[in-house]
């Protein structure tokens, strides 16, 4: 895509909340608009836990524009579709195709990676001179010229806008909204699996997914193929203890699984240890901004991971601000924010809300249905009723060479 601006006299200095992937995609879309940019992370070091995740086209354009293709094809999988399965017999009941013809459908990959790598990936290209580990948000100052920022250790800083990636318990979010985070009434296991204990995974990568009655599991492989990511949602009564590296009881998932095909009972019964995430999200804020601070990604819009969006829904957020910010002279600094969040909010409203009525698909108490499913078993035409999500362009729409919606069925 040909890109063309003029760069402010000087644009805003940015302070950014939060160094994970949210935070850090937008440090380096931030530099490359030529935006000076601190990232500050609570944590003392980089960021070692979680599993997988999908990265779909929608994402994976912007990553490769900002210039991280070559490192991420070389932790990432390419899967050849995405699969829905009997809970029961293990039986294909639909198909939505991936690899080649999903790049060639959207101009750009969908990927599986591990989460670790994708961070590592992207602190990398970051550099360290950008990011400041330690550093837990405290007290957030707000005045017409600027933001003032505490934090723990007694440091202090000054920027001309604060912009919160700091996730679903957001410091920043705390001081913008009165609102607490909404427990879904399930957990997420998730674990990994050398891909060598599983017979199965020597086959071509896909994503499969197991719907079933109040539960689901899906698992596709990371790390090159040499590990299998999955993740088995059950309900809980309570939220319960909240960390990515909170350890998990493999007996009690599997026993929640009990009755299911073999392949998911190996599948669980493979995994040395399991790690248990209560899932939350948020009511959607009419307003992510001020004048002089905005929010980004899970800090903006918490959402369940039923759609596999909330990391690609935080890296279309990093590019628009980045966008907005960069074209924008600081004392248009308020109209860019506004701008900012009328491009995203009404997106990610409806994924957001999209991820929550997913549920009613995958923890149906019957099979699930897909009519024409037979008709396409190439997954075809699953990959097409895909477009308004895989064929959204962030960074077109910001600079205003494209309009949304793209091609594809209607959203959820």
């Amino acid at each position: 895509m040909t890109r063309t601006r003029e760069v402010p006299a000087r644009a805003a200095a940015v302070a950014v909340i939060g160094g994970g992937i949210a935070g850090l995609t937008l440090a380096l879309a931030l530099r490359r608009e030529g935006v000076d940019c601190t990232v500050f992370e609570r944590s003392p070091e980089p960021a070692g836990a979680g599993a997988g995740l999908q990265l779909a086209p929608n994402a994976t354009r912007l990553l490769h524009r900002l210039g991280v293709a070559e490192a991420l094809r070389a932790v990432a999988v390419l899967p050849r579709a995405l699969r829905i399965r009997g809970w029961d017999d293990d039986l294909p009941l639909h198909t939505t195709a991936l690899g080649d013809a999903c790049r060639h459908g959207y101009g750009a990959p969908y990927y599986t990676v591990h989460r670790a790598q994708l961070h590592r990936v992207l602190r990398e290209a970051v550099g360290g001179a950008q990011v400041r580990t330690g550093h837990r948000l405290t007290d957030l100052t707000e005045d017409p010229g600027g933001v003032d920022l505490t934090f723990a250790s007694g440091a202090r800083h000054r920027a001309d806008v604060v912009i919160g990636a700091d996730g679903v318990h957001s410091a920043v979010r705390a001081r913008l909204a009165g609102d607490a985070p909404v427990f879904s009434g399930s957990s997420a296991y998730r674990g990994l699996v050398p891909a060598d204990r599983l017979p199965w995974a020597a086959g071509e990568p896909e994503v499969r997914v197991w719907p079933g009655p109040g539960r689901h599991l899906v698992c596709y492989p990371v790390s090159a193929g040499r590990e299998i990511s999955f993740t088995a949602t059950v309900p809980a009564a309570s939220a319960g203890e909240e960390s990515w590296t909170a350890e998990g009881d493999p007996a009690e998932l599997a026993a929640a699984y009990d009755g299911w095909n073999p392949t998911v009972t190996r599948l669980i019964a493979a995994a040395d240890t399991v790690r248990r995430w209560p899932l939350h999200d948020r009511e959607s804020l009419p307003d992510w901004v001020t004048a002089r601070v905005a929010l980004l990604g899970d800090a903006a819009h918490p959402m369940l991971p039923f759609l596999a969006q909330g990391a690609n829904q935080a890296i279309e957020d990093a590019v628009t601000l980045a966008v907005c910010l960069g074209r924008a002279a600081p004392a248009d600094t308020p109209a860019a924010l506004r701008r900012y969040q009328d491009l995203r909010l009404p997106r990610t409203t409806l994924i957001q809300r999209g991820a929550r009525r997913s549920t009613q698909y995958l923890h149906r108490p019957d099979r699930p249905h897909h009519p024409g499913a037979t008709a396409d078993p190439h997954g075809l035409a699953g990959l097409r009723a895909m477009g308004w999500l895989y064929g959204h362009d962030a960074e077109a729409v910001a600079t205003g060479e494209a309009r949304e919606p793209l091609t594809g069925s209607t959203a959820p």
